[in-house]
């Protein structure tokens, strides 16, 4: 097995086709058959299926596509450090957020990254926290936020800020768009629509209950935030989101949101947000500096919303 023989198999699997594949490499179909023909025979396993409009994973090959893309982004982060230079950071960088999260930091974090960073590239992905976790492992991404996280010796945390959970409902008729506070207790009482285990708000909410003596009732478990949200405004359930989860709707209005508060009433239930990277690979000048460059907009654009919250 060899680094090209892996970036073949990469754009196969990607491009759906030897065809294509061999197009946008500029090689001859024959000799790309035969590069993977002999990474197949090497690993004693077929990695795709061939049918009449191209090809298809087998379990191997997408176990294998996973490996793979994190090896090749980490050669590619080695080469970018030995070449890199002092002065403005340069290379590539994938950067991993949370859906709630995603629609108010990308385009503000694009614009930022290219104004501080113009001779780097940046790729944003979408994900829930536990996956990311095991992308910044593999390799897939370089660094990520995150939730309510468990400390690990294989990733690197830093704080950055804790976000007010909320009961989410359709908005009746008159009704207020923030309502008065909920006991965490009484939240039993709700249906709920939110993702399943391990998702960190789900863990965090079904632990703060188990103290009060109480138990979630989670009627649907679905992992997409605009799905809850669909569920929640048209079908009677409830949702457990972060203001910003909610503002990702594009319609927040349509929503009753109440802030979730603990026993005795004085503090609020909260997610923590992290900055997460890998421990167990060197951290460039790039990754160092875009990890700050993350924690000042999201404490910028975060202190916005808590204004607009105290305000609503």
């Amino acid at each position: 097995m060899d680094l090209k023989q892996l970036e073949y198999f990469v754009h196969v699997a990607e491009l759906g086709g030897f065809t294509r594949a061999s197009a946008f490499l500029r090689i001859a179909q024959p000799a790309l058959s035969r590069q993977i023909r002999a990474l197949e025979v090497e690993l004693r396993q077929s990695l795709f299926e061939r049918n009449g409009r191209g090809v298809t994973l087998t379990e191997a090959g997408k176990r294998l596509l996973a490996h793979s893309r994190g090896i090749l982004q980490q050669v590619e982060r080695a080469r970018q450090d030995m070449e890199d230079q002092r002065g403005a950071a340069s290379g590539h960088l994938a950067i991993g957020l949370p859906p709630s999260v995603s629609r108010a930091l990308t385009a503000p974090l694009v614009a930022a990254f290219r104004a501080r960073f113009p001779k780097a590239t940046l790729t944003v992905v979408e994900g829930l926290s536990t996956y990311m976790l095991e992308w910044l492992q593999i390799g897939r991404i370089d660094c990520a936020v995150v939730y309510n996280v468990t400390p690990s010796p294989a990733i690197d945390l830093l704080p950055v800020l804790d976000e007010v959970l909320y009961l989410v409902s359709a908005r009746g008729a008159g009704g207020a768009r923030v309502g008065p506070p909920l006991p965490l207790a009484a939240l039993a009482d709700h249906d709920l629509v939110m993702p399943s285990r391990p998702h960190s708000i789900r863990m965090l909410l079904e632990t703060a209950l188990v103290a009060e003596g109480r138990r979630a009732q989670v009627a649907t478990e679905i992992e997409s935030v605009p799905a809850i949200l669909d569920l929640v405004q048209h079908h009677g359930l409830h949702g457990v989101l972060t203001l910003n989860g909610v503002r990702s709707h594009g319609h927040p209005d349509v929503f009753t949101v109440r802030p979730i508060v603990l026993s005795g009433g004085a503090a609020r239930l909260t997610t923590t947000q992290w900055i997460a990277t890998s421990a167990q690979r060197p951290r460039g000048p790039l990754i160092e500096q875009t990890s700050e460059l993350l924690r000042e907009l999201m404490l910028e654009l975060w202190s916005v919303l808590a204004e607009e919250e105290t305000i609503a």
